[in-house]
């Protein structure tokens, strides 16, 4: 057990103890803390985006870099819908390379900054070009390090700093805890005026959480110790963009020794199915929505019949009446009642989590720091900004 009570799931039987197993562990417990955080700032956050709201042709900006940029892709779509708001996910590496593409000066744009750090460049560099750029410029910027650079920006006008528990700040090289925490916020932030029913549904999704943890993590271990050398996951919606995290996660715990591919279920037909072999391991990451259900379930039984050999896993809310040729069923609840869809991109990322963390020690490396040659770190280095 850990000092927040939390069980911490996948150490339990290794020599050495790593920061990378707490983190993934207690994700549950800090998605619990970081609804309390925005109940806490309720008012202070209503006020903030109703005053902004209001303004005509107002542009949302998600943006962040590596895993932070991909809380955007995810958040997207489920943050225009429920804000009613034009909004568009933009990594901060492409908007400070082509600021005059995205920024529009006589357009009021609300730049929503995802950081776990909050010391990167280029997350400091697009803050600093929206304000050079575009006359209206405002920011809500979402980090888990208080003593970021990007925190510094709370007593700025037009600013509100929302600072996630201290525990999301990973420290660990891989983001875990600090990702999902960031993207729960952000859809709890896209939800704030229609709260009635998020105590439950974080209730749930901590659940989930837990279920994947305690009655998967061994399965997953088994699975690490098999040869395989490339992992394709496959979202759609909002879980695109886990889709994508997930195949960074993995990939980076393993030191690149593990090549991983992501798609949406429709966009893998165009040329990705090629890299399918014996072995790849497929991971569906299923919507509990029917209608995108029906695309999935197609794509599955093509692959049955395809891709003889392949290993497969699905990740799901629940079973459904499909009957898919799965190697590993990943399912989190049994009940009727369902959980928003996008909430689903929180918790479907854990199985890339976990699988990542035991591939690291199958592999000999250290999960807190896997890069051996040090070509990755945990703040990135090398990056010079220049004035626009």
């Amino acid at each position: 057990m850990n000092n927040s009570g939390q069980t911490n799931y996948l150490d339990n039987d290794t020599k050495f103890k790593y920061n990378t197993a707490f983190e993934i562990s207690n994700q549950p417990y800090l998605w619990r803390q970081t609804w309390q955080c925005i109940r806490n700032r309720e008012n202070e956050l209503r006020n903030f985006l109703d005053a902004l709201y209001k303004k005509k042709d107002l542009v949302i900006i998600l943006t962040g870099a590596g895993s932070s940029a991909f809380i955007g892709v995810a958040l997207q779509g489920p943050f225009q819908k429920n804000t009613h708001m034009l909004t568009r996910a933009i990594s901060t590496t492409d908007l400070v390379t082509h600021p005059d593409l995205f920024l529009q000066k006589e357009r009021p744009t609300l730049l929503i900054s995802f950081a776990r750090s909050g010391d990167s460049p280029e997350s400091i560099a697009a803050v600093n070009l929206l304000n050079e750029l575009c006359t209206e410029a405002y920011h809500l910027i979402i980090t888990c390090n208080a003593r970021g650079k990007l925190a510094q920006e709370k007593n700025k006008e037009n600013n509100l700093v929302f600072l996630l528990p201290p525990e999301t700040n990973d420290k660990g090289l891989a983001m875990t805890a600090s990702f999902t925490s960031m993207l729960l916020s952000g859809i709890l932030i896209s939800k704030i005026h229609h709260k009635d029913d998020l105590d439950s549904q974080v209730v749930s999704l901590a659940s989930y959480g837990t279920n994947i943890l305690e009655n998967y993590s061994e399965k997953l271990k088994a699975i690490s110790r098999k040869d395989f050398k490339r992992v394709v996951f496959l979202g759609s919606g909002p879980l695109l963009g886990t889709a994508r995290e997930s195949h960074l996660k993995l990939q980076e715990l393993t030191d690149g020794k593990i090549i991983c591919k992501h798609d949406s279920f429709l966009g893998f037909r165009h040329g990705p199915k090629a890299v399918i072999d014996k072995s790849t391991i497929v991971i569906y990451l299923f919507s509990n929505k029917k209608y995108p259900e029906q695309y999935e379930r197609d794509l599955v039984s093509e692959l049955c019949e395809q891709a003889q050999g392949m290993y497969s896993i699905g990740v799901s809310e629940r079973l459904s009446e499909r009957n898919y040729c799965l190697d590993l069923d990943i399912v989190m609840d049994e009940r009727q009642e369902s959980v928003d869809e996008e909430f689903l991109s929180v918790c479907h990322v854990l199985p890339a989590q976990i699988l990542g963390y035991y591939k690291s020690l199958e592999l000999g490396l250290n999960p807190d720091n896997p890069s051996e040659s040090g070509v990755i770190s945990r703040v990135v280095q090398g990056v010079k900004i220049y004035s626009y």
